[in-house]
């Protein structure tokens, strides 16, 4: 009887640890900008030097203003506006202005490839020619001129996988980056992303697999266009377009109601105006390239066209809808009880498989950057956190091991402002 007694008494003991796991894990899930904040983890004196630092960056005239989010245990900490969405018409920054987030696109671009991965519509190590027929037979750089433009191909020895899209090793680049493709990608009309030009994914992605690879893929790594041709094969594979996709496989669930490729007009008033800061150090509204690089273009995302989907750079989004984004990557996977991705596919994207800068202190995982030892990041946080940002200066990271996402958003290029970084110090410094 008494050992009948302890069996009990430990199934009881496991019962009610597996409840308050449940509890938990519930309450992790719940991230609600309705909820009043609880900065529970953090100190609060010390969190209000964010909003001392930020306030002195804006009035400095580094920046116009910003949005800053935090998360923590799946609860809001930290949720501030700060400055002006315009300055010359005094219109106060709020928190839900929407930004152009530009490359902080590419996780939503991989989370939806992931999400057919597991349907079984394609293998993670399947050349990508073998879904995009143009994306056979490249040729790769062999030769380059005395003004840095290409002189000689030759065949490649290896296919474009798949997973050379994740990790930007497939020698595909950007017709900003200054290498031997640049003058190439311009002649050709290949955009970088943001475009009100009549053009779609589709054609984009035809007129990039003419180009040459800047190395035989799989070899190296270069930040370029890999993440919208992954957007393209989204498309390819599932038979609807990348907007489409985006909205009813992981907007809907997640009830991003403010992320779009193109603002509906009902939404215009709420973009924040696009900065560029000079070289005296002034801000000035930007008023994009007029070459056929047209990274900046102020109308995006606003303008005509609307009918090219940029999946690694095309969205625009406020920080509360993002961050349900990352919440659900933290969650692994989910966000109140909608199921988007897998325990295993969130492990792997976060994976260190890359190295994307030659050192010791980040690799690049499926679409993300990875610490690996942060001692030598000379800055705050933890191995494992994974991130990355935008042009326009915004950024995001997501750390398990403080069960942790922060969002910060302005909207300023070019800019030499360190804000991202500071705000990054001052995140970790008020954990309690």
């Amino acid at each position: 009887m008494q050992t009948l007694s302890v069996k009990k008494k430990i199934q009881k003991a496991i019962f009610l640890v597996t409840l308050l796991l449940s509890i938990s894990n519930t309450a992790q899930a719940q991230l609600s900008v309705s909820a009043p904040l609880d900065p529970t983890g953090f100190l609060k004196e010390r969190l209000n030097r964010i909003d001392e630092t930020i306030t002195a960056e804006i009035a400095s005239g580094k920046i116009p203003g910003a949005v800053a989010l935090i998360a923590r245990d799946g609860k809001l900490a930290y949720h501030q506006s700060f400055g002006f969405s315009d300055i010359a018409a005094s219109a106060p920054m709020k928190k839900d202005s929407i930004f152009r987030i530009a490359s902080m696109t590419k996780a939503v671009t991989a989370v939806s490839a992931m999400i057919l991965y597991e349907r079984g519509l394609f293998q993670l190590n399947d050349p990508i020619s073998k879904y995009i027929p143009e994306y056979a037979d490249m040729m790769v750089v062999s030769e380059v001129n005395s003004n840095g433009d290409v002189s000689a191909v030759v065949a490649a020895k290896t296919p474009i996988k798949i997973i050379d899209l994740f990790t930007h090793s497939s020698g595909l680049s950007y017709p900003f980056a200054s290498n031997s493709l640049q003058s190439s990608y311009v002649r050709a009309g290949i955009i970088d992303g943001m475009t009100s030009k009549e053009t779609t994914l589709a054609t984009q992605m035809k007129l990039l697999a003419e180009q040459p690879l800047l190395f035989e893929p799989g070899s190296n790594y270069t930040y370029g266009l890999s993440i919208d041709l992954l957007g393209y094969l989204v498309e390819v594979v599932s038979g609807r377009s990348l907007n489409q996709f985006f909205n009813e496989e992981i907007f809907v669930p997640l009830k991003m109601h403010d992320t779009h490729f193109y603002l509906p007009e009902n939404k215009f008033d709420r973009l924040v105006t696009l900065y560029a800061e000079t070289e005296e150090a002034e801000l000035v509204v930007s008023r994009g390239t007029e070459s056929n690089i047209i990274l900046d273009n102020p109308r995006y995302p606003i303008g005509s066209g609307k009918t090219y989907y940029s999946g690694g750079a095309g969205l625009s989004s406020t920080a509360y809808d993002y961050s349900r984004f990352i919440q659900m990557l933290l969650n692994e996977g989910d966000l109140d009880g909608s199921r988007i991705l897998s325990r295993k596919s969130v492990e792997l994207m976060r994976s260190a498989r890359v190295d994307s800068n030659g050192d010791q202190v980040s690799d690049f995982g499926l679409s993300f950057e990875v610490v690996v030892d942060p001692a030598q990041t000379g800055e705050l946080g933890s191995v494992g956190t994974f991130s990355w940002s935008g042009a326009y200066l915004t950024s995001y990271w997501i750390d398990p091991s403080e069960n942790l996402i922060a969002v910060f958003m302005s909207q300023v290029r070019p800019s030499q402002s360190d804000i991202r970084a500071k705000f990054s110090t001052l995140v970790y410094q008020a954990l309690k």
